[in-house]
């Protein structure tokens, strides 16, 4: 657990105590579990004795106007040795098996050469596909599920089997109805078929039809689209947006038109392969600090300032930091105020992906930014994306009205990308209109707030029961540890019995030792489907002995729901 309270001096110091080999990781801190509520804040100075506990405060009060809490507690050293054995133990099969289809002894179905193409260079290698054909196909039945109504906090799920160990399916023409959703990224519950959103969005397609058939550059500039980026600017309290059709293009398509060679990239380890991708494009020169580590930042920024860009010594031309508001995988939320005193400290630019986190943090919904009660125009580059919190489709880069000035001629994406959907347009402003009030009610500060009260009784819970929970209390991206590759496809399975929809996540997309259930939290979701999830996971999770915390959080006696989630912030 990491903590920065508001009462602490600011003085760049950090208390730290390591017991049992703990080494300090992720926040530039010690790993910790810290049994205390949400809202807790342990005595100043204190550094905890308890049994493989942990204790590290950043003193950095005066970034900070509430506690930033996180969890990462240390994997256990058994679990960790089952972990390697059990992949140990699959990737010898999968040696044997690949002898017995080398030798057509064992149907092979993964794609292969031609015999009369032997000799011609390789299209597919073998090696290569190794995990996906021993480790991955065990477990494919976990993924891809074609659901066939709207993902909302229920949904239905078409039933398939398959016959040849998750090679091919067919569908049974049966469906599983009213299955708890706890995968999709719907956080206020705006991905729905009926209300206001659904009815504006049925009545722009009578008027403008589904599709634009032209780029924003030529004749597919509709009045929506002009609205719609105007409502994003005042949404995010900036000059000027402009928006996307695609959340995925929007980060590999402009960061290669923002910084290029001679350019320096600060890069989180843990950023979005779109993130990685548009860097690599760019041609400009990468480096990665530690996950949400601003020793690790601020060392890199020192290296950078002092030495310049290799063998010339040249000042690099742009410093551009690129983090993450939400980290989809760790749950976690970026040390944004720390990362903007740097960024201003040592004069570097700061892209701020808000795909996450957008909708789904600040008193407000308006994202990281918000939550830490900072000034927008801190944040040279504010990216974010419609998927999630709007239930739309796309993205948007927002800030000074010279930056999207400069965008709108000199990104692939504005320059090639077809324009936008008009029903997805529509969708967009009317969703972003509730969360600001203007359509004369509250229904969506009301979700906000709904969002922010089941994610942290959700959380709360789930560490109540003694399962190993990564992230910040506030990320309703809930990473639950798995750990055993048997464990990942066991899990959901044994979830979708009982009619509760889960994503699984393994290696390569995690660590190796660090497979994980992601729950995805909703404002849609009412305290019953909580209680009834969180049932079921609590009896799978006693059938397949997930419950790894040493340091179980004891019930608490209080209220299930937070009405002060943000009281510490001013709205």
């Amino acid at each position: 657990m990491t903590e920065s309270p508001d009462t602490k001096a600011a003085d760049d110091e950090v208390c730290r105590r390591v017991k049992n080999g703990l080494k300090p990781e992720r926040n530039g801190l010690a790993k910790s579990l810290y049994p205390c509520p949400c809202h807790e804040r342990p005595p100043k100075n204190r550094c905890h004795t308890a049994e493989e506990e942990v204790y590290a405060a950043s003193y950095e009060g005066r970034l900070y106007s509430r506690p930033f809490i996180e969890y990462f507690e240390e994997t256990p050293m058994m679990v960790a040795v089952l972990t390697y054995m059990g992949y140990g133990i699959l990737t010898i099969f999968g040696y044997v098996r690949d002898f017995l289809r080398h030798w057509k002894i064992e149907r092979c179905h993964i794609a292969r050469e031609k015999e009369e193409q032997k000799d011609f260079v390789p299209l597919y290698q073998d090696f290569e596909n190794f995990y996906t054909r021993n480790l991955y196909m065990r477990i494919r039945d976990n993924w891809n599920r074609p659901i066939c109504s709207v993902p909302g906090a229920k949904m239905d799920l078409m039933e398939r089997a398959t016959y040849d160990y998750n090679w091919t399916f067919e569908y049974t023409g049966r469906v599983v109805q009213d299955v708890i959703n706890l995968g999709s990224y719907n956080y206020l519950g705006f991905a729905e078929n009926t209300g206001p959103c659904a009815d504006s969005a049925a009545e722009v397609t009578m008027k403008y039809g589904v599709g634009v058939a032209s780029t924003r550059q030529e004749i597919g500039n509709l009045d929506r689209h002009e609205e719609m980026e105007k409502q994003v600017a005042r949404f995010l309290g900036v000059e000027s947006a402009m928006a996307f059709g695609m959340g995925f293009a929007t980060n590999s398509m402009n960061i290669p038109a923002l910084v290029g060679k001679g350019c320096l990239i600060l890069s989180d380890e843990l950023n979005h392969a779109s993130l990685v991708l548009g860097a690599r494009l760019s041609g400009s020169t990468i480096r990665v600090f530690k996950h949400n580590n601003m020793q690790s930042l601020e060392k890199l920024l020192r290296e950078a300032i002092v030495h310049g860009q290799p063998r010339t010594h040249r000042p690099w031309k742009k410093i551009l930091i690129v983090v993450e508001g939400i980290y989809s995988m760790e749950g976690s939320i970026v040390r944004l105020p720390e990362v903007i005193a740097l960024k201003k400290r040592y004069r570097a630019y700061l892209y701020l992906d808000e795909a996450h986190s957008i909708g789904a943090l600040g008193p407000r919904g308006r994202g990281v930014v918000d939550y830490f009660g900072l000034d927008p125009c801190d944040v040279d580059v504010m990216m974010g994306t419609f998927t999630k919190s709007f239930g739309a489709a796309g993205g948007y880069i927002a800030g000074k009205r010279e930056l999207i000035e400069y965008l709108r001629s000199h990104s692939h994406s504005a320059v090639y990308g077809t324009s936008m959907s008009p029903p997805v347009v529509e969708q967009i402003i009317t969703s972003m209109k509730c969360i600001m009030g203007e359509d004369g009610t509250t229904i969506g500060s009301e979700r906000v707030q709904q969002l922010a009260e089941n994610t942290v009784y959700f959380r709360k819970r789930l560490r109540e029961m003694g399962f190993i929970i990564y992230g910040n209390n506030d990320s309703p991206v809930v990473p639950m540890m798995l750990y055993m590759p048997a464990k990942i496809g066991a899990f959901g399975r044994e979830m979708l019995k009982r009619n509760i929809g889960v994503v699984v996540v393994g290696f390569p997309a995690t660590p190796i030792i660090e497979s994980r259930a992601r729950f995805c939290i909703s404002a849609g979701h009412s305290k019953n489907m909580l209680d009834q999830a969180l049932n079921v996971i609590s009896e799978v999770g006693d059938l397949l002995q997930l419950k790894y915390s040493r340091h179980r959080l004891p019930p608490s006696s209080a209220r299930p729901f937070d009405d002060d989630v943000y009281e510490d912030i001013d709205d």
